[in-house]
């Protein structure tokens, strides 16, 4: 198979986290008929565990390639997830942008997605963000995915002549709640997935981190047995 040639394979970007919503997002695409190519991102994050659920998920849910790329935003620290002096807050109820929030950490990840899928000739990324059921990151924003669309398309060859890329964010206004079900409506078994922020080295989950509790509180509402391992 050839990543540069020019035929007319329906290839697609996905980014997966090895998150409940990442997963969800490449099972979407799958079922939509892309070839997907994976990327990941080890970027310092505390809960670099995730990346070895995410290989699993490429591989069960049937990505064709999985790309692992490592960067170091934790380098100018300023979250909970990167940063060693700032804990991950528990059990409390966030007001405005919660310290969990990674300064411009979607733009980054979209512009390595952006540079993938030139090389691919891949006309589709995947994102599964959420602006409903989740933390108030400014980068999960509907107005977000617009601008970086646009940005995207003044910004590339592709773009330029007059082959536009599309950033696809099938779970932009769903509830976890629906979320969890479309997973389970395409056969994703989410115990091969993980959300929290504080992931012990054997994949075991807090259950108290916002992360874990918006999971949590999806699976209740949809009625379905929460399948965390929590610690």
């Amino acid at each position: 198979m050839s990543r540069t040639g020019n035929d007319c394979t329906k290839r697609a970007v996905v980014l997966l986290s090895g998150g409940l919503d990442s997963a969800t997002t490449l099972a979407i695409a799958v079922q939509q008929g892309f070839e997907c190519f994976c990327i990941s991102f080890d970027y310092g994050q505390k809960h670099v565990t995730e990346i070895q659920f995410a290989e699993r998920l490429a591989q069960q849910i049937g990505a064709s390639e999985h790309t692992i790329v490592r960067i170091d935003i934790s380098s100018f620290g300023g979250s909970a997830l990167t940063d060693q002096s700032i804990d991950v807050p528990e059990n409390i109820e966030n007001d405005g942008i919660p310290v969990t929030y990674v300064p411009a950490r979607n733009s980054i990840f979209l512009s390595y997605a952006l540079g993938y899928a030139e090389v691919l000739h891949a006309h589709d990324i995947f994102i599964g963000i959420n602006a409903v059921d989740y933390s108030g990151y400014p980068d999960c924003r509907p107005e977000f995915v617009k601008a970086f669309e646009i940005m995207a398309n003044l910004a590339t060859k592709i773009g330029v002549e007059g082959e536009p890329v599309r950033i696809q964010t099938p779970l932009i206004d769903l509830t976890k709640e629906s979320i969890i079900r479309r997973g389970l409506s395409l056969g994703l078994d989410y115990r091969n997935t993980v959300s929290c922020y504080q992931l012990d080295e054997d994949g075991h989950a807090c259950g108290a981190c916002d992360s874990c509790r918006i999971r949590r509180r999806g699976f209740e509402l949809a009625g379905v047995q929460d399948p965390t391992l929590y610690a």
